[in-house]
């Protein structure tokens, strides 16, 4: 990676998707702090009629966090990370960079159509495939025009050696193509005789009952493989190194914990079907496939820990590492919590329960939402050309965002636990000794506790936005760009 002066990188489209990520964040996340604050308060529902209610605003919020603010968390470091170890610039080629813009502009177009159709309660009722048919055409075509510029640069790259990085953006790209393309087959009902639905923005499945299930949690757990981790994982083998100025502990590891991931990950969606209709061997093997996992997980965790071996000190004068660190940190924990809520006996206390968003959201706020922050952070020096605005600011976001993501998993670690051995306690004449009710009386203090870390988290975020746009505009303009740790304002 040296001699990076030397190329004239182009970072308009990297910006562009930058811009995108704070902007979808802010949407997503606000909408998730109304959304938790509706669960410890009801009454909240009411306040904007039917565009307000849990139902019309939940989709919304997934949809934002996973395919608006990661999806350009990940566009935005991938137009940033691939010039960069591949030593070739966009704008060498007037196609990959035309094709670059028409990936921007049909990207954001799709998102602001989400926004529309979700809230006007437009939806397949698909978990994380909610967008009706057209706009999933839309998803497909600005999909290829992101493989495109993939294999256009690897082929027309200066470096012989494809980096680590980029075989995990390849596999996000190979991987979503392929679930997206399954789980989304659908027939337009106005394709229909009379009597079906008229409107133009309805389809049905392909698929029925318990194939439709199967296909969608193959898709539904590998959209979290392969856009919460596989291009995640990419950020964090270039930014840490990069940032922290050493070598990745071991590339061989990093390249056993690839295949490990891309071949395991494929095989453990049946742990969101245990105890259902689906063939038992089917739900063992999502159960033994989501224990295996750990293995590929945990090797590229160590392995960005290992990386810092002997440089534990740069967490004491980085906050950047802080979060790399506490990124890795999270990933591990997650990643082993999932595993344990697939084996079939914790399952049948966890599955249904609040114990399954808080494993999701540590993983997501502490894992992908933190990378991608300190992904962004590191390229804003180099793409802006200016130190970041304040490093105060940057520490008093993190400890502020930890302490929320603290907040939020174990109020529902709690809560969750708590529901599944209610929802299971029976009387001695084998009589259900709890109402659903019951439960839900019982766990408002920890949805409370959850809508403030919520909170918290947002107003952490709010600090990073405010960071990103005053280094952008007012950081103190760099002479020269940095080779590893980024500098910092006060």
């Amino acid at each position: 990676m040296s001699n990076s002066t030397a190329i004239d990188y182009d970072y308009s489209i990297a910006k562009a998707f930058t811009f995108a990520t704070i902007l979808f964040g802010i949407i997503g996340m606000l909408v998730g702090v109304i959304l938790a604050f509706q669960l410890a308060f009801p009454e909240l529902n009411n306040l904007a009629g039917e565009y307000g209610t849990f139902g019309r605003l939940r989709p919304l919020h997934t949809n934002g966090v996973a395919f608006g603010f990661t999806l350009s968390g990940i566009f935005a470091t991938w137009y940033y990370i691939s010039q960069r170890v591949l030593k070739v610039s966009l704008k060498e080629s007037p196609f990959l960079m035309g094709v670059a813009k028409l990936h921007f502009v049909l990207y954001f177009i799709t998102i602001l159509l989400a926004v529309v159709t979700l809230l006007s309660g437009i939806t397949t009722s698909k978990e994380y495939a909610e967008l009706e048919w057209p706009l999933d055409l839309l998803v497909v075509v600005w999909w290829v025009l992101w493989g495109v510029s993939i294999f256009g640069l690897i082929g027309i790259r200066r470096e012989r050696t494809l980096y680590i990085s980029i075989w995990y953006y390849i596999a996000a790209f190979l991987a979503v193509a392929m679930l997206y393309l399954f789980n989304n087959m659908e027939v337009p009902t106005m394709l229909f005789a009379d009597g079906a639905p008229s409107s133009f923005m309805h389809s049905i499945s392909a698929y029925a009952g318990t194939n439709d299930a199967l296909v969608e949690w193959w898709y539904g757990h590998n959209a979290v493989g392969f856009v919460f981790t596989v291009p995640i994982v990419a950020m964090i083998y270039y930014i840490l190194p990069k940032e922290s100025g050493q070598n990745v502990f071991s590339y061989k590891l990093s390249i056993l914990a690839f295949w490990g991931l891309l071949f395991v990950y494929l095989w453990a969606g049946g742990h969101h079907l245990i105890y259902s209709t689906v063939p038992d061997w089917m739900q063992t093997m999502g159960s033994v496939m989501s224990v295996i996992l750990i293995l590929p997980s945990w090797g590229s965790a160590i392995n960005m820990l290992l990386t810092m071996k002997g440089e534990w000190n740069q967490l004491q004068t980085n906050p950047l590492i802080k979060f790399l660190v506490m990124a890795s940190t999270f990933y591990m924990l997650s990643t082993i919590e999932g595993p344990i809520q697939a084996i079939k006996s914790v399952n049948a206390i966890a599955h249904f329960t609040d114990w399954i968003p808080g494993h999701v959201h540590d993983g997501v706020l502490g894992w992908v939402v933190f990378m991608i922050m300190a992904a962004l952070f590191h390229m804003a020096p180099r793409m802006y050309k200016r130190e970041i605005y304040s490093k105060s600011l940057m520490e008093t976001q993190f400890w502020l965002q930890t302490v929320a993501i603290v907040l939020y998993f174990t109020s529902m670690w709690i809560a969750g636990i708590t529901q599944g051995m209610m929802w299971r306690a029976y009387d001695e004449y084998g009589s259900l000794v709890y109402s659903f009710i019951d439960t839900v009386n019982v766990l408002q203090p920890y949805y409370t506790i959850r809508a403030v870390g919520g909170l918290m988290y947002l107003i952490g975020f709010f600090m990073f936005a405010y960071n990103m746009y005053k280094t952008a505009t007012a950081g103190r303009v760099l002479d020269k760009e940095p080779t590893n740790a980024s500098p910092m304002g006060a």
